[in-house]
């Protein structure tokens, strides 16, 4: 729609996703006061329409549908109509799919929902055609049929949103479970996983195929505790899978959604903040371990491309790139063989097609015929032994043609990019950088990680006592956090996960920089958990504070899908912080979790990831490692790289420089640690009972697990 057009209610809104809304002809409202008031008033039921800007079939169904006047003109007689950013309002967006899953069986977007006046979900469903198509009503016709039930049937439609409302509340009457929680639930689950796994192709079932990035890092936690080397084999082998695949950009780094065939041909184009986050860690962690060079080359590949297409310019990471450009899904990813040719002469062009798997007859058939998806079948060993060319030879003639091809890419219309700024991927991104920061020897990733922190916490965050957005915000004392930003523009509650993510990020970042003010911010969120997140009958944490909107229901999210659900996050935080700053109560907030969960752990194990993770931390809890020194000093760096060589994931690090004139008291891992003969010193504990401190790090070596 132009400009031109009459905007609807969207249109003051930050999101890019809603303002793609605010000029169709629907009388479109944001998720809020006014809208639930219309329909209380005018009496009428609720359209509720979830999507975001990434989602193929959200374009789709906006096109056909609420960009249609006639459409729009049966909408608006019939319906308050309510459009919802899922990435904004993931709590709108949890309670309203439950509804729809509940109803039939399935789930996505984008998803259409009817309420009753006051938020009760009756009916629902994703996509809907504009004409009847493949058993699916057409979206005029089921507009229709549910304004005729809604009048001459309204009191069984309600009655169905109160049965509705009923289920969607269950999370809330959870117990926890008698069983003690024991490393025996570990192995049960680490066996689903193996049982799961595509013995072919590596990763979790059949197609579509998700990255899963989650389950991935259980099976490395559970390598590092019972040394079965299948585990880590079946790790490795889905990784490398994954970066010869379609569903990783081979030219300019980062990771796809998903991939739609079992193979990790032809993905979802849509590249999103909190895959490439999430996947750059678990890549990470497989190169400690394991010292592939393809491990690290795409873990830098991933960061690269976000510092490249993902950042602002005060530091916040943009939320996703659409599968879209042009109108066209993919197609700024995809290549002929003779555009390849031309760009990179007969010989070349020959073997980057080879190599990549161009051919005439494409791989991509929605794309048209000779549309490719650039992947690696062999490794460079076999791929040189089959075109009879010396290794050293091909990778130089791989590296200029990607070089070269990307350039050329560059000039092509790039996918819509959606640039606001949500606080929990930018807590997952935050965490990525940090540790790669360390790990890689990359100090421009330290960089980034570290104006991300001062931008979340400069420009997303207020003092805990105000209740306007425009409140003077101040980096010491500020830990009321929201969820979105863009514009300069802060605003919505922050959620469970955000205040989770954003400090387990900081804590990552303190444990790179060891720049106390990050920790102190990490333990700030971490209260603010406590008092208005924490549910003090049955344990665990609501998904909403206790001072949000009131909705239709106030959930308990525990199920880690795409992202962390925010229990896991802050089952994860709570241990990290137990172990350096020596609070107990924070363990129990963690084991409260963990209580209530052990039986869906035990049954479907892939269903909580992040979740395992963190049982692991709690059931072995590795060691306390603390440093006294200046960490610019040879000895200290020598000291920190005998540590970070090492994959421990259960481990927290700790660092004192006496000459900063700070007192560590904040960390009772620190206080009264002391240099030896003026050299740095370090001293490995467990539940802060420590070993003699060393100085050397062939000492520290023989201290430490692993």
């Amino acid at each position: 729609m132009t400009s031109t057009a009459r905007p609807n209610h969207l249109i003051h809104e930050t999101s890019p996703y809603l303002q793609q809304h605010a000029y169709n002809p629907v009388d479109w409202y944001p998720w809020g006061p006014e809208a639930l008031a219309r329909a209380a008033a005018d009496d009428k039921p609720i359209l509720l329409s979830v999507g975001y800007s990434a989602c193929h079939w959200c374009h789709v169904m906006a096109h056909e549908s609420f960009e249609d006047p006639e459409t729009a003109a049966l909408m608006n007689e019939l319906f308050v109509n309510i459009k919802v950013d899922r990435e904004e309002r993931p709590d709108v967006d949890a309670i309203y799919m439950e509804a729809v899953q509940a109803m039939t069986g399935h789930g996505g977007w984008p998803m259409t929902v009817f309420l009753t006046p006051d938020g009760r979900p009756f009916f629902g469903g994703t996509y809907y055609p504009p004409v009847p198509r493949q058993g699916m009503p057409g979206f005029r016709q089921l507009l229709r049929a549910i304004s005729e039930a809604w009048q001459e049937r309204r009191r069984e439609l309600e009655l169905a949103g109160d049965r509705l409302t009923d289920v969607l509340n269950r999370s809330q009457a959870l117990v926890p479970a008698e069983a003690s929680l024991t490393t025996a639930l570990l192995d049960q689950a680490a066996r689903g996983y193996m049982r799961s796994l595509d013995p072919y192709e590596g990763g979790f079932g059949d197609a579509p195929k998700f990255p899963q990035p989650m389950n991935l890092d259980f099976l490395l936690q559970s390598w590092r505790r019972t040394a079965d080397e299948r585990q880590l084999k079946a790790v490795a082998y889905t990784l490398t899978k994954m970066a010869r695949g379609g569903i990783y950009d081979q030219l300019g780094g980062g990771f796809h959604r998903y991939s739609t065939d079992a193979h990790w041909l032809v993905p979802h184009f849509e590249k999103m903040l909190y895959d490439n986050a999430q996947l750059a860690r678990t890549y990470l962690h497989a190169w400690q371990i394991t010292g592939e060079a393809v491990f690290r080359r795409i873990v830098a590949e991933t960061l690269d491309y976000v510092l490249r297409e993902m950042i602002s310019p005060e530091g916040g990471f943009y939320s996703t790139q659409d599968a879209d450009s042009e109108g066209i899904e993919g197609k700024f990813f995809l290549w002929a063989p003779d555009e390849i040719i031309a760009l990179l002469g007969a010989d070349d062009g020959s073997i980057i097609n080879a190599c990549f798997d161009v051919t005439s007859r494409g791989n991509f058939h929605e794309g048209g015929r000779g549309a490719n998806i650039l992947h690696a079948e062999k490794d460079l060993e076999d791929a040189a032994e089959a075109l009879n060319i010396p290794q050293e030879r091909l990778a130089e003639i791989i590296a200029r043609g990607r070089k070269i091809l990307f350039e050329a890419r560059e000039r092509r219309v790039h996918p819509g990019r959606d640039e606001k700024i949500l606080a929990e991927w930018n807590g997952l991104m935050l965490h990525a950088f940090a540790e790669a920061g360390a790990l890689l020897d990359r100090p421009d990733y330290i960089a980034a990680a570290e104006k991300a922190a001062n931008f979340l916490l400069d420009q997303m965050t207020a003092p805990r006592d105000s209740n306007t957005e425009s409140a003077t915000r101040n980096t010491q004392h500020a830990t009321r956090l929201y969820r979105t930003y863009k514009d300069g523009r802060a605003h919505l509650d922050a959620y469970l996960e955000d205040y989770a993510a954003v400090a387990l990020g900081l804590i990552g970042l303190y444990e790179t920089t060891f720049d106390l003010r990050w920790l102190r911010a990490a333990a700030a969120l971490a209260e603010v958990i406590v008092e208005k997140f924490r549910d003090p009958a049955n344990g665990s944490f609501f998904q909403v504070s206790a001072d949000h909107e009131r909705l239709v229901a106030r959930r308990k999210d525990f199920v880690d899908s795409a992202v962390p659900s925010g229990n896991s996050l802050a089952a994860e935080l709570f241990l990290r912080l137990a172990m350096l700053l020596g609070r107990d109560d924070y363990r129990g907030h963690a084991e409260g979790i963990f209580r209530l969960m052990a039986d869906g752990m035990a049954e479907q194990p892939l269903a909580f990831g992040r979740l395992l993770c963190a049982l692991d931390l709690y059931l072995n809890p590795g060691q306390e490692i603390a440093l006294v020194g200046d960490p610019a000093a040879d000895d200290t760096q020598a000291m920190l790289a005998e540590v970070r060589r090492r994959y421990l994931p259960n481990s927290v690090l700790a660092l004192w420089n006496p000459g900063d004139g700070f007192s560590p008291d904040f960390l009772p891992l620190l206080a009264g640690r002391v240099q030896l003969e003026g050299r740095t010193t370090a001293y490995v504990c467990r539940h802060f009972v420590c070993n003699l401190p060393v100085t050397t790090p062939d000492a520290l070596a023989g201290q430490i697990e692993g």
